[in-house]
């Protein structure tokens, strides 16, 4: 009878989740991208969170008002979810030097860390979230860029405990006034 080592066990699930804790970089041609040009101005987006383990899919909408001021950018995101929840989250971001930023959100544990690569944002940070009196902490690994029809996208990687549990996709559109941008 052929035995596998108990460490087999562990180790391989991990290194398996942990290929997918990062969301994969865009594929094309891209636009370049900054973190005030995609936020900076109102905008209106659509997304959905599902879980891996179970399939299940929460669909929500948001209104973000963005502020930029000097060094500091502060976007103010409204949720409606189908469910009937709603709420509302205020990002304050502050450039940390050329292509980065640091961030803070209401729910944030700690500082979210920005990188801007060119074609790409990247965005990585812990939030508690309340949901029926309990807090969950989760860990997210954004990726921000423009489709090919001028939205911004926003993909990331939703986890707990370090491993992935979900995924989360919203697709934002700028407001006429600020499509420009």
């Amino acid at each position: 009878m052929l035995t596998l080592p108990r460490r087999l066990f562990l180790v391989g699930p991990l290194a398996l989740a942990a290929c997918a804790r990062v969301p994969a970089s865009p594929e094309g041609q891209l636009r370049p991208i900054t973190l005030d040009a995609a936020f900076a101005g109102r905008s209106t987006g659509r997304g959905v969170f599902r879980v891996s383990l179970t399939g299940s899919e929460r669909r929500f909408r948001a209104e973000l008002d963005g502020r930029l001021e000097g060094d500091r950018l502060t976007v103010v995101e409204d949720f409606f979810y189908d469910d009937g929840e709603e709420n509302r989250l205020t990002w304050v971001f502050d450039r940390a030097g050329p292509g980065r930023w640091t961030g803070r959100r209401d729910d944030t544990v700690g500082t979210a860390e920005v990188v801007e690569t060119g074609t790409e944002v990247r965005l990585s940070y812990t939030a508690d979230f309340e949901s029926e009196g309990e807090i969950t902490r989760l860990g997210f690994e954004d990726v921000i860029y423009y489709g090919p029809d001028g939205t911004i996208i926003n993909d990331a990687v939703v986890s707990r405990w370090g491993l992935p549990v979900g995924t989360v996709r919203f697709e934002i559109t700028r407001l006429a006034q600020d499509a420009s941008r």
